[in-house]
């Protein structure tokens, strides 16, 4: 397993470059003297090849600044993305499916029995588990779920793996979404920095699968786990200009989240305020992170009933928000578990101890219901938590 907070893991690719240098020099000295002008000769093509080199990882850094960075886009075009509402729900930001393509694409929940088919025994004993098994619902900011990395497995089994990423996320936020879990995978990239597995058998009864890496928490069960939104726990992240994010949180890809909520606390009038803003957050502290209570009372922040109804209107633009990037059947059966425990029953917080800047936007926030916590710590850059289950 990974270390539980950010690191990349490139380590093993400078042992690597510096191993082979050093190899080179070495050779070259040890050659007699009648050879030393092919020694000359060879220090000299590796020193081209170092130049070119040195030359494309400076054109790589260029093309990695924050202004031509792969996610870099404005918050009103996040917003535009994710305007539309869920029909019948009233909440702002659920992704609506476009025009069906010409050729549909198989379900997600298909794509993994057909992955599973795939296996060979020898790759299910090493990333297959009983449904039960306590691995299923555990939840990092940073971790490896197996050993077997997704560049492990063949190029078609590679290939499925990043369809059912993309499929249990909404169309207009897919791409962005691959595009961050790459970036912070650093040189490993998706497939050296992610894992999978799978838990009971799909086509045949319970079963989920489960893809993890830095950022990254992600399920699809086919409902297999009734009740509980998204199959369990999700975590996502970003830390898109640097580790530590400077306060408007530049070309994160989900910072927007963040924004829509700090609206909200700018509605909310100076008593409300005085409730909503709280000191220290819960942390991080695995699954326990998100831990249901089902308390009604007595949680971080001000209750949502407790709001006028244009702020309550809000509120949900917020949670519209945090569903957006999941695919739409994902988003609406949480939302509807959402108000199942009542709406009125969420308490929204704000951690003025845990703040980027002088400013008074808050990167540090979280709604908390009797059945749903979702905590965004936006210091020392975003890490997203979500939990939401039905009402017990």
């Amino acid at each position: 397993m990974r270390e539980s907070d950010d690191t990349f893991s490139d380590n093993r690719i400078e042992a690597r470059s510096n191993g082979s240098r050093s190899w080179r020099f070495r050779k070259c000295a040890e050659r007699p003297a009648h050879e030393k002008e092919i020694a000359k000769s060879e220090i000299k093509k590796w020193s081209k090849s170092m130049s070119e080199l040195l030359h494309f990882l400076v054109n790589s850094q260029e093309s990695m600044k924050p202004e031509n960075h792969p996610l870099s886009v404005d918050r009103r075009s996040f917003l535009r993305q994710s305007s539309v509402a869920a029909a019948g729900l009233g909440f702002g930001a659920i992704p609506i499916i476009g025009a069906e393509k010409e050729k549909k694409k198989p379900e997600a929940e298909t794509l993994v029995k057909t992955f599973y088919d795939s296996l060979s025994e020898e790759q299910k004993k090493a990333m297959c588990f009983p449904y039960d098994h306590k691995l299923r619902l555990k939840i990092e900011n940073n971790w490896l779920i197996t050993k077997m990395l997704v560049e492990h497995y063949t190029k078609d089994q590679q290939a499925m793996i990043k369809e059912i990423f993309m499929g249990i996320h909404s169309e207009e936020y897919a791409e962005k979404v691959y595009d961050q879990v790459e970036w912070d995978s650093g040189l490993d990239g998706f497939e050296g920095g992610s894992s999978v597995a799978i838990f009971g058998t799909p086509g045949t009864g319970k079963f989920e699968f489960v893809l993890t890496g830095r950022h990254c928490t992600r399920r699809c069960d086919g409902d297999s786990n009734e009740g509980t939104a998204f199959g369990g726990p999700l975590f996502y992240g970003h830390a898109a200009d640097s580790f530590n994010e400077k306060p408007d949180h530049k070309d994160n890809a989900y910072w927007y989240q963040a924004v829509r909520a700090n609206e909200v606390y700018q509605m909310l009038d100076g008593k409300q305020r005085q409730s909503a803003l709280c000191g220290k957050s819960r942390g991080e502290k695995g699954r326990a992170t998100v831990k249901l209570t089902g308390k009604k009372k007595g949680l971080d922040g001000i209750r949502v009933g407790d709001m006028s109804g244009d702020q309550k209107g809000h509120v949900r633009k917020v949670l519209g928000d945090l569903m957006a990037p999941f695919r739409e059947k994902d988003s609406k059966e949480a939302l509807k578990l959402v108000e199942a425990g009542g709406l009125d029953n969420i308490h929204m917080a704000f951690y003025k101890e845990e703040n980027i800047g002088e400013d008074e936007i808050w990167d540090v926030w979280q709604l908390e219901g009797p059945n749903m916590v979702c905590y965004f710590r936006g210091k020392p850059h975003v890490h997203a938590w979500m939990h939401i289950k039905k009402p017990v």
